[in-house]
């Protein structure tokens, strides 16, 4: 899964087994889903070729999935729980009117069924975070799902009790909330809200903001941390990282914790740029800045 922005659009890369309640939504398999902000005086007109034309405009194939919000993608939140990650705009008006959206990714495949029963779970979570906050209603008459998985399916079911379901279940749950706040100037930020489900001191959600992280410089002085969570993890390069023992799960993960790659402000910058750009492509083009050193 490669995702990114342009303006107000969020564009996800990858090859998808997917279901979807929003505009030519259904089931099918695409490579591109988006979650698009429409003009403040668009007319609500013809929804399908409004994301056409987007995904025209960026040079894309004609298969995608795609819904339409008038909520900033600089209020978006991307919540990551393991191969789960959860992307949430989410905005409410007088009464029950607004959008929340709602696009789940999995690394991991889920059968059509478990599709299915993601999108039952997310819709639970939702609802359950409206309640929570107080709301007399359970979403708004526009919300609508995409649930996404790439690779060989391992998981049959979603319902909240599974693995899958249970880590959409409280991604959906955490960013709903956040997501409002963001929307309603609660919380002011200028670019997405990026969380990642934290197990050190105790599960919890973290959000990650670079100008005030501790960590800081973690490789190198004027190391770039545009791509702190490497979109390419777990790559399985070991001329990168390595596969180790967990203490804290069954099975080996992947520790890259001393792959400097993306950090290296060159590369970032490419990548920024070029962001459907392979791992070979950028390790190529560091050998090459090498060589000219």
């Amino acid at each position: 899964m490669r995702y990114y922005l342009r303006e107000n659009t969020l564009f996800i890369r990858g090859s998808y087994r997917s279901l979807s309640t929003g505009v030519g939504g259904g089931i099918s398999t695409v490579s591109t889903l988006l979650n698009h902000t429409v003009r403040p005086d668009w007319d609500g007109q013809e929804p399908l070729r409004e994301l056409s034309v987007v995904t025209t405009g960026e040079g894309l194939p004609g298969e995608f999935f795609g819904l339409l919000t008038t909520v900033r993608m600089q209020h978006l939140c991307i919540l990551q729980y393991d191969w789960v990650t959860v992307f949430i705009s989410a905005g409410i008006h007088k009464g029950s009117s607004g959008t929340i959206n709602i696009i789940v990714c999995s690394s991991q495949g889920m059968s059509d069924a478990a599709l299915a029963g993601a999108i039952i779970t997310a819709t639970e979570a939702k609802s359950e975070a409206l309640i929570g906050l107080g709301h007399p209603f359970y979403g708004t008459p526009s919300d609508a799902v995409i649930i996404a998985s790439e690779g060989v399916v391992v998981h049959p079911s979603a319902g909240i009790l599974t693995e899958v379901g249970h880590r959409i279940h409280a991604a959906v749950l955490f960013g709903v909330p956040e997501a409002l706040r963001r929307h309603e100037g609660l919380v002011v930020r200028d670019a997405p809200s990026y969380f990642i489900f934290s197990r050190f001191g105790g599960d919890h959600w973290v959000e990650w903001l670079p100008k005030v992280c501790p960590y800081y410089p973690c490789h190198f002085k004027g190391q770039s941390c545009e791509f702190c969570y490497c979109p390419f993890y777990p790559c399985g390069d070991e001329s990168l990282g390595e596969w180790v023992k967990s203490s804290s799960r069954n099975g080996p993960v992947w520790n890259c914790a001393g792959c400097t790659l993306l950090h290296q402000p060159g590369i970032a910058d490419y990548l920024m740029q070029n962001p459907e750009a392979s791992l070979r492509e950028l390790k190529m083009r560091r050998r090459k800045k090498q060589n000219e050193a």
